[in-house]
């Protein structure tokens, strides 16, 4: 089953990388920009084992590549572990352990075959057989990278993903700053409308929502704009947020319904636990400590306004995996709207697919899932996630093969399915 799927296209409907490396297609300059330094689940075990941020982060690159190559062992065992030996091995083709005697040896390798044409963004991205890449994106961006992508002729797929968090977040003092000259509520949805239709126009499929918890609910249009105007002069408090919000969280399911772009929830992520670390370097250093979650309750509002509406897609996602079998599960498997996304960022592992898979295959089956998405920053490690997703998906279905739960020809049938088919369906990506 896996020699089957391993050679499919890579379809990459949720990511992080930054789309200026494909637009501007210039060769990347050293090792430790590529692999280490935009990969946030190499940057937390490093400095949960003592090595600075601020030398990851700022040092010269070769003292930051030996740095890593001499922890290189804290991975053993690890998603990051296996992630990391197929990208030395299968993209760079290096040969040997990585390790501090190794690493400047590596170093130079990896160096000399970055300069190399074969080596550039776009390049990669055709090797690495990526049908279609989806980048997330604040609401307010230009996406003057796409735009350069599309005008350069070149072919590879690059789309933008909506991500209106920000503008959610009524009670950060940089919010009226983002808002600029909307003046009142009716206004604000209408430039989201529009901001929507534009990423549309330029690619996109999705939106995404990065929220505490998946709360819902739909507020009397004057209690909107009540709460619009406190924010606006710089008063919203944070449980004035958390309704807000979750006023929007309805307002972005009504608009799928008109435009067609698949709805993400992505909950349960306390951002930036670590303050010190965030107030030094910003965000996305690893510092996001997962919350439990409760989805039943949080999502009725929406799912009964909208959960059974044919139009309506709903990907949803968890750090807490008591959810499965209790309530994603049962939600997938009686809404049409809702699928299931796959094992996300904490439990995006060897194990953590297979506990996905036993725990909500019996419930939802694997047809009320979104595939698989590699959720990363780091461009290398798109194939190295896809590769594992696909091997793991394999070794699950073999399992009930052998135990004559399925057979062999239906397992085939289904390890395509989670490859490739679930996800372009899922996403829209014809």
């Amino acid at each position: 089953m896996y020699d089957e799927t391993r050679q499919l296209p890579i379809v990459s409907p949720h990511g992080h990388v930054d789309p200026r490396i494909l637009a501007e297609n210039t060769p990347v300059p050293n090792p430790a920009s590529l692999i280490v330094q935009p990969d946030h689940y190499i940057l937390r075990l490093l400095y949960a084992n003592g090595v600075p941020l601020e030398t990851l982060l700022n040092a010269e690159p070769r003292r930051v590549w030996q740095l890593f190559a001499e922890h290189y062992y804290l991975f053993r065992g690890t998603p990051s572990g296996a992630w990391l030996d197929y990208e030395l091995f299968e993209v760079f083709g290096i040969r040997d352990s990585l390790s501090g005697e190794t690493a400047a040896r590596i170093y130079n390798e990896i160096e000399e075959k970055l300069a190399a044409p074969e080596f550039r963004p776009r390049a990669l991205f055709e090797r690495f057989n990526i049908e279609v890449l989806a980048t997330t994106d604040a609401a307010t961006d230009r996406l003057e990278h796409h735009c350069a992508i599309r005008e350069s002729g070149w072919k590879g797929r690059v789309i933008p993903t909506f991500r209106p968090d920000a503008l959610f977040k009524i009670a950060s003092p940089e919010w009226p700053a983002l808002v600029g000259d909307v003046r009142d509520y009716s206004s604000f949805v209408r430039m989201l409308a529009e901001r929507r239709a534009y990423f549309k126009q330029m690619g996109a499929t999705a939106t995404d929502h990065g929220v505490v918890e998946p709360y819902t609910a739909l507020l009397p249009e004057e209690e909107a704009e009540r709460l619009f105007q406190s924010a606006r002069q710089g008063k919203a408090t944070p449980e004035d947020e958390r309704r807000f919000t979750a006023h929007l969280l309805m307002e972005m399911a009504r608009l799928s319904l008109a435009d067609g772009l698949v709805m993400q929830i992505h909950p349960g992520a306390l951002r930036d636990h670590n303050t010190e670390v965030f107030e030094r370097f910003g965000p996305h250093m690893g510092g996001d400590i997962p919350v439990a979650t409760e989805f039943t309750r949080n999502l009725r509002p929406l799912l009964n306004a909208y959960g059974n509406d044919p139009r309506f897609t709903l990907v949803l996602f968890t750090l807490d995996e008591s959810t499965y079998s209790r309530e994603l599960a049962p939600l997938a498997g009686h809404y049409p709207a809702v699928r299931l996304g796959p094992p996300w960022w904490f439990h995006d592992s060897m194990e953590g697919m297979r506990r996905f898979r036993e725990r909500t295959t019996e419930t939802a089956s694997i047809y009320k899932t979104a595939g698989f998405n590699d959720d990363t920053r780091a461009f290398c490690s798109i194939p190295a996630r896809h590769d594992l997703a696909r091997r793991m998906d394999a070794n699950y279905l073999g399992g009930l093969v052998a135990r004559h739960v399925i057979d062999a020809s239906d397992a085939r049938s289904m390890a395509r399915e989670l490859a490739y088919e679930l996800v372009k369906k899922t996403y829209r990506l014809t």
